[in-house]
């Protein structure tokens, strides 16, 4: 154990340093709920089978505007050790004539730190398929008779494969991942359609940082701060500060930001710099028990840029469920 970690890490590292070009990975304001979309090494956190439907509508009320879809299942393997977490996670997204549809198979080594079994460092690895397609249907070009946009809808699929190493404990957690690390395109150019590649669609190469504690302001009530770093390795680094208040384990209220941040000198900054905002938006998070098997989550995303009067905002809905037994009562509950 002691020589796998060390090796995992430089591994991770080095991956994270690659990077290709593509689209901007799906983000879903309720993460915070549920990390296995952004870090494989958090499935079987939770130590019970949980499985999860996301539903999110961004910028509404403008067309081709994205919609999302997210189902994932989660648990561990051996209710006794708790070493072996495993999940699915699919995913649809569909922007304008454009759409990807994911599908990944996630498993985490789950290694036991101290005999008290409050710490928890998972090794996990997520490995699966992207179809991408494209509907020249959904397409009003000038030029009808352009040769470089398909006449129908064209598909292809592409393999990936996720990497992630998370770490908890009762108070706070810390994890790091990288995604799509096959993406990119040989092609010199910017845009190709045809029957067999659809390198233009394809997802860029993220790394994400996840890290949140929890503390305890009084009886029955807990703050849980947490962040979330991500970075596709070409353009601006975007950073996630969220908080939520927790009431008697059942009722978690609060909100985020996210920003621009310029954390790395790139090639984008020398001519794009003075013309981001850096600000991005606000969110309004709350998720209820129904019971101790069943939650409820909503979030609203406004934004803070120039858009922000162009559009309805961002709506998110999840609704996460409980399933199975486990061979022993979990001791502390599970606020990350």
């Amino acid at each position: 154990m002691k020589k796998s970690t060390p090796l995992f890490l430089i591994l991770l590292l080095v991956l994270l340093g690659t990077g290709l070009r593509g689209q901007q990975n799906i983000q879903m304001t309720q993460y915070i709920f549920n990390s296995i979309s952004v870090n494989p090494g958090y499935a079987g956190y939770k130590e019970e089978w949980f499985g999860q439907l996301g539903l999110r509508s961004q910028w509404t009320g403008w067309e081709g505007a994205p919609k999302t879809g997210m189902l994932s299942v989660d648990g561990v393997l051996d209710p006794e050790e708790r070493r072996h977490g495993v999940g699915l996670v699919v995913t649809g997204d569909q922007l304008g004539a454009q759409a990807a549809t994911s599908i990944y198979a996630n498993y985490a080594l789950r290694l036991q730190l101290d005999r008290a079994d409050e710490h928890r460092l998972s090794l996990g690895i997520a490995g699966g398929v992207t179809q991408y397609s494209l509907d020249g249907n959904k397409l009003d070009p000038i030029d009808r008779v352009d040769q470089v946009l398909p006449d129908g809808k064209i598909s292809t699929w592409k393999p990936d494969v996720r990497l992630g190493v998370y770490y908890s404990n009762p108070r706070w957690y810390a994890g790091v991942s990288v995604q799509d690390l096959f993406s990119g395109t040989d092609s010199d150019e910017d845009f190709q359609f045809n029957q067999n590649s659809l390198e233009s669609l394809a997802r860029n190469t993220h790394g994400y940082l996840i890290a949140g504690v929890l503390l305890e302001l009084d009886p029955g009530l807990l703050l849980r701060p947490s962040i979330l770093v991500k970075d596709d390795f070409k353009g601006p680094t975007s950073l996630d500060v969220n908080a939520m208040f927790i009431f008697n384990d059942k009722f978690w209220i609060g909100g985020g930001y996210r920003t621009r941040a310029r954390v790395f000198d790139r090639d984008y900054s020398d001519y794009s710099v003075n013309k981001l905002s850096s600000l991005n938006s606000l969110s309004v998070i709350a998720q209820f028990y129904v019971s101790p098997t069943l939650r409820i989550g909503y979030s609203y995303d406004h934004m803070l840029n120039r858009m922000s009067g162009l559009q309805q905002g961002t709506h998110e809905v999840t609704l996460g469920v409980t399933f199975g037994r486990l061979a022993r009562q979990i001791l502390s509950p599970r606020y990350f």
